[in-house]
C-alpha cells in the first residue's frame, strides 16, 4: 500500500518550494497565488536503514522499498467551499489522499507576498480548517436532503442509522470542530467511508521556517502552532523549505554530511514521513531473497493473512501459515541459517498479528 498525502496551505506558505524538494520534481514555483493549478503527484522512497542493511546481505536483483505519494495541491484562499479561488476543484483532490499535511507559514519576508497581508499562522490554519468544515457541511447536508424522507417512511435501520450519524457529524461541524475530534466504532466508520470527509483524515502541519529559525529549533509563530497542535491531538514538523531544496540537489552521502554540519539528524521529509506513519498507526514487514528484497507497509493491528493478502489476494484466500523472523535477529545473527540455529525463526498461523520489522515468507495453497 502506498500512503498518499496532500501538501495544502494558503498561497505562498512554501508548499510548491517543498515540494520541488521532496520529490525532485521542477514544477512551478511563483511568488502569486495559483502557480500550481493542477495537482501535481510525485513519489518518494520512504527512508530505512533497515532496508539498507537488506540489500547488503542478500544483494537482490530487484531491491524495492515502500514509497510515499505527495499531493501538491493549489493554493486555498477563504471561501474555496464556494468556489472562491480554485474551490471545489481543490477540495475534491484533498478526498482522495490518506493525511493532510498542511504547510503554514511562519517565517517573515517582504519580498513574498501574504496573501491575507501579514504573517499569523493561526489565523491561516483557521481560515482552512474553516473551509473543510463548510466542505463537509455540504456533503452531510446534499446527503440528508437526499435520504431522509425515504428512510423515515420505509423505516430501514440502516439508513436511520446512517442519518442518526451524519446528523450527531453536523451539529459537531456548526461548532467548528472537525469530525476527527470524535471517535467512532466499527460499525460507523463503514458507513462513513464513502463520504471521504475532509475534516476526518488525520492532519500534520509542517511549520515553514527561515534558516536561521531551523538551526535555532523554531521560532515564536512555531510555538504557537505548537500549542494549537497540542490541543487537537495533530503533530508539527519543523522545516525550512528552502534548506530542502538544496538539500535535493545533493547525493545522499552529502545530503547526512550537510545535515550533520547543520547539527540536524534527519531531513524534513523524513520527519514528515515518520511522523505520518505515526499519526496512520502503520508498520513495515520486509521479505526477502536473492530475486527481491522489498518493503510492504501495513495498518498496525493487521494480523498474517491480511499483510499476506497485500502481496497477493491468492496469498490471504490461501493462507497456511507464515515463516517469520524479526529484523533485529536477523543482524544480531548475520544470516536466516543462524537465526534458525539460534531458535529464533518461528511458525506463525492466521490469529499472528504482524509486528514492525518481521521478514517473513508466506506459504499458501489456492
Amino acid at each position: 500500500m502506498s500512503l498518499r498525502a496532500g501538501i495544502v496551505g494558503l498561497p505562498n506558505v512554501g508548499k510548491s518550494t517543498l515540494f520541488n524538494a521532496i520529490t525532485k520534481q521542477k514544477i512551478l514555483a511563483a511568488n502569486y497565488p495559483f502557480a500550481t493549478i493542477d495537482p501535481n503527484v510525485g513519489v518518494v522512497t520512504v527512508p530505512d536503514e533497515r532496508m539498507d542493511y537488506l540489500k547488503e546481505l542478500y544483494h537482490p536483483d530487484r531491491f524495492i522499498p515502500t514509497t510515499f505519494e505527495f499531493t501538491d495541491i493549489a493554493g486555498l484562499v477563504k471561501g474555496a467551499s464556494q468556489g472562491e479561488g480554485l474551490g471545489n476543484k481543490f477540495l475534491s483532490h484533498i478526498r482522495e489522499v490518506d493525511a493532510i499535511v498542511e504547510v503554514v507559514r511562519c517565517f517573515v519576508d517582504t519580498n513574498i507576498i501574504h496573501v491575507e497581508g501579514e504573517v499569523d499562522p493561526i489565523r491561516d490554519i483557521e481560515i482552512i480548517g474553516i473551509e473543510l468544515i463548510l466542505a463537509d457541511l455540504e456533503v452531510i447536508d446534499n446527503r440528508l436532503a437526499r435520504v431522509s424522507k425515504k428512510a423515515a417512511m420505509s423505516k430501514d435501520k440502516e439508513s436511520m442509522k446512517e442519518i442518526e450519524l451524519l446528523e450527531r457529524l453536523k451539529i459537531v461541524l456548526e461548532q467548528n470542530r472537525p469530525i476527527r475530534s470524535l471517535s467512532f466504532d466499527e460499525d460507523e466508520l463503514e458507513i462513513l467511508k464513502p463520504f471521504h470527509f475532509l475534516t476526518q483524515k488525520p492532519i500534520i502541519y509542517m511549520t515553514n521556517v527561515g534558516e536561521e529559525d531551523i538551526l535555532a529549533g523554531g521560532n515564536k509563530y512555531v510555538d504557537i502552532v505548537k500549542e494549537y497542535a497540542e490541543k487537537e491531538g495533530s503533530e508539527v514538523i519543523l522545516v525550512c523549505a528552502k534548506m530542502e531544496s538544496e538539500l535535493a540537489d545533493l547525493e545522499d552521502e552529502e545530503r547526512q554530511e550537510f545535515l550533520l554540519d547543520l547539527g540536524l539528524n534527519e531531513s524534513g521529509l523524513d520527519q514528515l514521513i515518520k511522523a505520518t506513519y505515526k499519526l496512520l498507526g502503520l508498520a513495515t514487514y520486509f521479505t526477502v531473497g536473492k530475486d527481491e528484497v522489498r518493503a510492504w507497509t501495513f495498518e498496525k493491528g493487521m494480523k498474517a493473512p491480511a499483510c499476506a493478502g497485500i502481496i497477493h489476494s491468492d496469498f490471504e484466500r490461501g493462507f497456511i501459515r507464515a515463516e517469520v523472523m524479526s529484523f533485529g535477529a536477523l543482524k544480531e545473527c548475520g544470516s536466516e541459517l543462524k537465526v534458525k540455529e539460534a531458535g529464533k525463526a518461528r511458525l506463525e498461523g492466521k490469529e499472528y498479528i504482524m509486528q514492525d520489522g518481521d521478514i517473513c515468507h508466506f506459504r499458501f495453497n489456492v
